[in-house]
């Protein structure tokens, strides 16, 4: 091995946010309880004795260190937890199967600016910034776990932390969940009467778009418990239900134009904007002035033709194309609804009697 500089880190296509976020999700679970590398981090933390660990074999990372001793050995919690009590860092295969090098010193590009102090953790962010690897550096006097990994930085919590924060956001989701479905049932009836204004659309959307970033968060915690968050996960499953499938339908249904774009720039909308109704009108495609709340619009029918039962989708896609819109499809006779693609006569009559009972069932709720 020798040693190696890169004159600098400029140029380097940086991953977008999102494939950042994912990219680091997805070794979060690879180093989450229950995990080889998990457990090995669990035994260093209370030894207290730190460590450093850099995840891949690459020619260029291998030119990057210097000194140590090879290994080669496969990796398990305790040799891991071992070796760690050298001060160096240890290299790991790209695969997380095998320790490869121990004691070894990182040398970095001195140039990529860094934010930390410590100098095991300045070494550890900027060899994740010059070779967009994973690198864990364990404090041995905090007792803190930091993963960087090309721009990002995640400080790994604790797992009762962990548990407590995930059992508070499923209480607050549980909030969420009971008041969107009573705007649900709201939405019901103003569609089957014609009724609906653009501000009842936008509270739903805002309702169901922060129960989906709330998931989110939850879905980090269990990403990071690994095995201790089987309950955690049982509970999120039954208390969001279809929500971000309505989400989506809502969506579909009053969207301008194109709806995965209204989707996307929804998602797009900072937490902050959310809480304004005529940001998501905006996203919608609607001009964006408060007296446009007031609009009278009409569902496309997607929600509606989706609750009735073995109805396949090209059928729902066959149908409102054909019909436009709920209202629409409402007053449609069973003869016209045959005239319609993949449409018999028997699946007609059945569409018929069931959105008649969806519209009983939502007015009688009302």
């Amino acid at each position: 091995m020798r040693r190696y500089f890169k004159t600098s880190s400029k140029g380097k296509e940086a991953l977008k946010p999102k494939e950042n976020e994912e990219s680091v999700l997805a070794f979060l679970r690879l180093m989450s309880p229950g995990t080889p590398l998990g457990q090995a981090l669990e035994i260093i933390l209370q030894a207290g004795t730190g460590g450093l660990v850099v995840v891949g074999d690459t020619p260029k990372i291998l030119e990057v260190i210097e000194g140590g001793f090879k290994v080669d050995y496969r990796l398990t919690p305790t040799a891991l937890a071992e070796l760690a009590k050298m001060d160096g860092a240890i290299i790991l295969s790209r695969d997380m199967e095998r320790i490869l090098y121990a004691n070894t010193q990182l040398v970095p590009d001195y140039l990529i600016p860094s934010s930390e102090r410590g100098t095991r953790h300045r070494a550890a962010e900027r060899m994740a910034k010059q070779m967009d690897c994973p690198v864990i550096a364990i404090s041995q006097t905090r007792g803190i776990v930091t993963l960087y990994q090309g721009e990002a930085k995640y400080v790994l919590k604790t797992v009762p932390e962990l548990i407590r924060r995930a059992s508070q956001a499923l209480q607050t989701l549980e909030r969420y969940q009971a008041s969107f479905n009573e705007i649900l049932e709201e939405l019901d009836t103003l569609e089957f009467q014609d009724w609906v204004r653009l501000s009842d659309v936008t509270r739903a959307l805002q309702r169901s778009e922060l129960i989906r970033r709330i998931k989110e968060e939850v879905d980090r915690h269990i990403v990071e418990l690994g095995l201790e968050a089987r309950l955690i996960e049982m509970q999120l499953k039954e208390i969001i239900g279809d929500t971000l499938v309505q989400l989506g339908q809502i969506v579909r249904d009053y969207a301008k134009e194109d709806y995965e774009k209204a989707l996307s720039e929804l998602q797009l909308l900072s937490t902050e904007q959310i809480l304004e109704l005529t940001n998501i009108m905006g996203a919608l495609g609607y001009k964006v002035k408060a007296g446009n709340l007031d609009l009278s619009v009409f569902p496309r029918g997607y929600r509606a033709l989706s609750k009735i039962p073995h109805l396949p989708q090209v059928v729902i896609e066959n149908v409102v194309s054909s019909l436009g819109d709920l209202p629409g499809i409402t007053s449609a006779t069973a003869l016209e609804l045959t005239e319609i693609g993949e449409v018999g006569e028997k699946r007609a009559t059945s569409i018929k009697r069931e959105l008649e009972r969806l519209k009983d069932r939502a007015l009688l709720s009302k």
